[in-house]
């Protein structure tokens, strides 16, 4: 009865089957991660790398063997001939992807890659506090290596950075990017310098105070409830870095830092967070498991956050609706301020050290800085060591600031000790993707800033998960775009959105 029973499966199924099997498996690896970051004790740094190096072998072997039969060859082959079409072209399609560069990388690889960068962000973690980079350079150089090898046994065409951003940005090469943000550079650079208002003496003291925790927590939570943010399918907790994982649309864990005296610094990040988390919420829950409910690409999931974050969370019509409620909350300073006067604080444009904490008009910047960096580390034309001092020429040339500690400097983010080099790229896609879904938005919601100053983000949310949530991998990055606005991705709306908000 059992063999007859699987005979009667078709191979797109059985391969769907074999693809949530994986992703089961995926979620607890990542379940681990969320784990190591808010709860686990200080001790369990070692056994906690083992396990996870462990379960990612298995991970790796589970996915290679989903062709073990031939099962995934078959179906490529048929989708080739044209005898399987629409989404479940889809599904096979994006499988082979992802399957031809895992086979390539060997499963001891894979295992030594887990544990080394499971181990370096506890020691990241202890520099950073410290202000000790020597503290962290082993591991980085042993990371850097790693991640080498993993170029060139993954292979590319010009630069081994291609290899690691197309992991990413699926798609994207090296040279694309580069054009990008140069483009960009070149508006920002001038840009920032030339413009007046941005030299304007703000107080931004007004907004310190003394806020407990617990409160902020509260009214964190409330916030992003509100924008949408499904709490009983999430979760929001403390941490070093601001993340977002997503185990499952209906289990989507936050993170967040807070500062006792400023309410701000954990509120922006909650709700850049809450951006991501919106997204992993929408994706369909019927396609967990394969490419159909996963996210296309991280710059077009960093589109939701910024979106949320900066122009929507920062605009006048959000505040309109939140602001008496941050004053009833903390009325001490808020109660005195007037709804200009914290916008102006909220929205000024000043060269900073940490990127997390950066305006979003010189944030852009941070992220070009980190691109080149960490090109030329793989490239091999510099070395880890070399990295204090490189950052520090670098910030003084692009913000005109000299960096007073390797805290505020090289050490200030947790990606390179997780081995995420050709991620910070998709930081600023993201930008430019939010402009020009929102603008699009705004043509199709014609009331937008009315909604949104009454607090209703219903609208908004459906808009998201008809556009772009509900799709997971059916489009590329670049054609969904073209698909929702009618044009390739372009810095034009982004460029536009700075000028116009900051004229």
């Amino acid at each position: 009865m059992q063999t007859k029973r699987k005979q009667d499966i078709s191979p797109i199924t059985e391969l769907k089957k074999r693809l949530t099997e994986v992703s089961h498996m995926s979620s607890i690896l990542r379940l681990l991660g969320w784990d190591q970051n808010i709860y686990m004790p200080k001790k369990g740094d070692d056994l906690r790398s083992a396990s996870a190096s462990h379960l990612s072998g298995i991970i790796h072997r589970m996915f290679i063997n989903i062709d073990s039969d031939g099962l995934l060859t078959k179906l490529k082959k048929q989708v080739d001939d044209k005898k399987i079409k629409g989404k479940d072209a889809i599904v096979v399609e994006e499988t082979w992807r992802s399957f031809e560069r895992e086979r390539k990388l060997p499963e001891d690889f894979v295992k030594e890659l887990v544990e080394v960068t499971s181990k370096a962000q506890g020691v990241w973690a202890e520099a950073r506090k410290k202000n000790d980079f020597a503290l962290f350079l082993p591991w980085l150089t042993k990371i850097v290596n790693l991640k080498r090898k993993e170029a060139e046994l993954v292979g590319f065409l010009e630069s081994p950075y291609d290899a690691l951003i197309d992991f990413n940005e699926p798609g994207m090469t090296t040279s694309e990017a580069s054009k990008i943000l140069v483009d960009l550079k070149d508006f920002l650079v001038p840009f920032i310098q030339n413009n007046k208002s941005f030299k304007k003496k703000i107080n931004t003291a007004k907004v310190f105070g003394k806020f407990p925790i617990s409160k902020q927590i509260a009214f964190n939570e409330m916030v992003i409830a509100k924008i949408g943010f499904d709490m009983e399918a999430g979760r929001l907790d403390v941490t070093t870095h601001p993340f977002a994982e997503g185990l499952h649309p209906h289990d989507v864990r936050l993170a967040t830092r807070y500062r006792e005296n400023d309410i701000l610094y954990s509120l922006s990040s909650t709700i850049h967070e809450a951006g991501h988390g919106i997204y992993e919420q929408g994706l369909p829950v019927e396609h967990f498991g394969n490419p159909l409910g996963e996210s296309i690409s991280l710059g077009i999931h960093e589109s939701q956050s910024r979106m949320w974050e900066n122009i929507i969370g920062k605009s006048k019509s959000f505040w309109k609706h939140f602001y008496p409620e941050l004053q009833k909350e903390f009325p001490i300073p808020f109660k005195k301020l007037s709804l200009d006067n914290f916008l102006e604080i909220i929205n000024k444009v000043e060269h900073s050290f940490i990127r997390t904490e950066a305006d979003e008009v010189t944030y852009n910047l941070h992220i070009i800085l980190r691109f080149e960096i960490e090109k030329d580390l793989i490239e091999g034309k510099i070395e880890p060591k070399d990295l204090p001092k490189i950052w520090k020429e670098k910030v003084k040339e692009y913000f005109g600031i000299d960096v007073p500690t390797d805290t505020l400097g090289v050490l200030q983010d947790v990606h390179w000790s997780a081995g995420l080099f050709g991620y910070f790229p998709t930081y600023t896609f993201g930008n430019l993707y939010s402009a020009q879904f929102f603008a699009k938005m705004k043509k199709d919601i014609s009331d937008i800033e009315k909604q949104i100053s009454k607090g209703k983000f219903g609208e908004i949310n459906k808009w998201l998960r008809k556009n772009i949530h509900s799709h997971g991998k059916t489009y590329k990055a670049g054609e969904l775009v073209k698909k929702v606005t009618g044009e390739d991705l372009n810095s034009s709306y982004f460029i536009e959105y700075l000028k116009k908000k900051y004229k």
